[in-house]
């Protein structure tokens, strides 16, 4: 089935459209300087959706050292990820996700990634687990105004 859009690797001059994204569809908004050192770091994880040559959305990720039940282990983080309003319900989310997955374990062998959502966003839950993540527990007072985040993970091949 076509697909009205495309994935690809993020690219600097991408930067003031992820920044807008991030303006329109967030509350937690980065600096310039966030942004560029997560690319930076980490590129193959950092992927935009583009419709007509627009980016209408992104997710950017970083790798970390944690421990699991395996010892210690790379564990691939979801900082972020958006679709501006007008273009939801196309599967760019999970077009997005899925790409950074594979990302994670074919470029940096992440055995397992894990992400922060508020306890309010059904859509995003419903997407991540359709995906395969699980919620592990609730972070109390995660979100500056206060609300609650699920920490939620999924394993990696």
């Amino acid at each position: 089935m076509d697909r009205p859009f495309n994935t690809r690797k993020f690219k600097p001059e991408d930067l003031n459209q992820v920044i807008y994204i991030n303006q329109i569809c967030l509350p937690e908004n980065y600096s310039t300087h966030f942004f560029i050192e997560l690319y930076n770091n980490f590129p193959e994880t950092f992927i935009v959706a583009e419709e007509e040559e627009k980016v209408v959305g992104y997710i950017m990720c970083r790798i970390e050292s944690g421990f699991s039940g395996l010892g210690l282990i790379k564990r691939g983080h979801v900082v972020s990820i958006a679709v501006l309003p007008g273009y939801r319900r196309k599967g760019i989310g999970g077009a997005l996700l899925k790409e950074a997955l594979h990302a994670m374990a074919a470029h940096y062998n992440v055995k397992e990634c894990y992400l922060e959502v508020r306890v309010s966003n059904v859509p995003a839950i419903n997407l991540y687990r359709k995906i395969g993540f699980r919620i592990d527990r609730v972070i109390r007072g995660y979100y500056a105004n206060g609300e609650n985040a699920y920490l939620m993970s999924i394993k990696l091949d």
